[in-house]
């Protein structure tokens, strides 16, 4: 099987261009070709289909084989391929994820993608829609209790996946792993969720760490960015347009009016190689 690797800021993937090959266990898969050590090394799997109803479809699996309904960085990732590799050469393009259908500009440099901007569409806030227990009400600087000693305040935020996002003073203060894993798992979260440790520069920008759900630590978030930007507008401490600076680069976001979110970033293709089925 022929697979591309790829990242938007550092979110790595392996990519299967499914209009030539065929997954028959894209959930098995996912799990040894993400492995670090054994495998080719992401953080997932994704796959590139043709579609009835948009230029192309993407499926996401995390790296413990979870199926994800969208990533913001995946999906730029994805326009690339299909436009560099010639499988659609439209700007812009439409692609299908299991969020809806989402439309993504291109900028090329050489006839070759380097960026792009993706209608992320429109946030969905209502406990129901993340989806998170209680009553149907936004949560917006809730307290969410994880043991006797440790809680923190949480605004959560449905892009098509969950996600809580918790401002902080300080980033080097956090213990990522056990507080992003026990807060992914946490009762409240029936479908599990991302999260998000933003720190506020002010109100055009901010810092932020991610613990992505199925996936552990990783070095940007697409889908999360979204929400952090729209997180820091309920909470009146950011702008709608902010600059996020994620470990693996930056991304733009934009809530604009209409009420959907916009994020420009990077993508880049790594390298090409053959897995042994």
């Amino acid at each position: 099987m022929k697979f591309t690797k790829m990242h938007g800021i550092g979110n790595d993937y392996v990519y299967v261009n499914c209009f030539h090959e065929v997954v028959e266990d894209p959930v098995g898969l996912s799990k040894k070709i993400s492995d670090r050590h054994f495998g080719v090394g992401s953080d997932g799997l994704i796959l590139i289909l043709p579609s009835e109803i948009a230029d192309c479809k993407m499926r996401i699996f995390n790296a413990d084989g979870s199926e994800a309904q969208m990533c913001g960085n995946g999906i730029r990732c994805v326009a690339k391929y299909v436009y560099d590799h010639a499988l659609v050469r439209k700007n812009p393009l439409t692609v299908e994820t299991l969020a809806g259908i989402k439309t993504i500009e291109l900028y090329t440099k050489n006839e070759s993608v380097c960026s792009a901007r993706v209608n992320m569409g429109r946030p969905k806030l209502m406990r129901p829609e993340i989806p998170m227990v209680g009553a149907e009400t936004q949560v917006v600087d809730e307290m969410l209790v994880l043991n006797e000693n440790t809680s923190f305040r949480v605004t959560c935020v449905s892009m098509g996946n969950p996600h809580c996002v918790i401002f902080v003073d300080d980033l080097k203060q956090l213990h990522i792993e056990k507080d992003g894993k026990a807060i992914e798992h946490h009762r409240v979260f029936p479908e599990r969720t991302n999260v998000h440790f933003v720190k506020v520069h002010h109100p055009g920008e901010v810092t932020m760490v991610t613990w992505e759900r199925g996936s552990g630590i990783t070095l940007a978030c697409g889908t999360g960015a979204s929400a952090v930007c729209v997180a820091g507008v309920l909470n009146n401490l950011t702008e709608r347009k902010l600059l996020a600076h994620l470990p693996g680069g930056d991304l733009e976001l934009e809530w604009v009016e209409d009420e959907n979110v916009y994020m420009t970033g990077a993508a880049a293709e790594v390298f090409t190689g053959e897995w042994l089925l």
